[in-house]
């Protein structure tokens, strides 16, 4: 089953189960939220709105929240010395597709639950010691001079 879905100007079709990037929305890293913009259903029957699909939504769950690569904008009027750089990075919404709803339904399914951060291995025989660290040894310096040194001319 999928879903032709319109938001920020935009349309995806999604399956579920599949990752979006769309235009940033409001949401929490882990929430489910819905999308009530479905232009199309498809699947055994296909159901097309006029324009939306009446009662149909689709719920997804927030997997990231960032900014996409820098795009520079520069402009230049020649032979006047007139340049402006300008730089924007756009927003995103990285999502999951857990469920494609219809006739009205309440999302089921629950956000999957997120992997613990790693924890690292302490050393075997150091239970929250540390060892100091030891000091660098550094290499002895030549000595300075004031600059290049005179030769004594031989008087005759």
């Amino acid at each position: 089953m999928f879903a032709v879905i319109k938001t920020g100007g935009k349309q995806y079709r999604v399956a579920e189960d599949q990752l979006v990037q769309i235009e940033r929305i409001k949401g929490e890293l882990g929430q489910i939220v819905q999308l009530h913009d479905v232009l199309m259903v498809g699947g055994e029957t296909t159901q097309v709105g006029a324009p939306m699909v009446a009662g149909a939504s689709v719920a997804a769950e927030v997997v990231e929240q960032g900014r996409g690569p820098k795009v520079i904008a520069f402009k230049k009027r020649r032979r006047k010395n007139s340049r402006r750089k300008r730089g924007h990075r756009q927003e995103f919404t990285l999502l999951r597709i857990t469920e494609i709803l219809t006739d009205g339904k309440a999302p089921t399914k629950e956000a999957r639950p997120r992997p613990a951060p790693k924890q690292p291995k302490p050393e075997p025989g150091s239970e929250g010691e540390t060892k100091p660290k030891a000091a660098k040894s550094k290499k002895p310096s030549k000595p300075k001079t004031g600059g290049k040194e005179k030769s004594k001319a031989k008087k005759k």
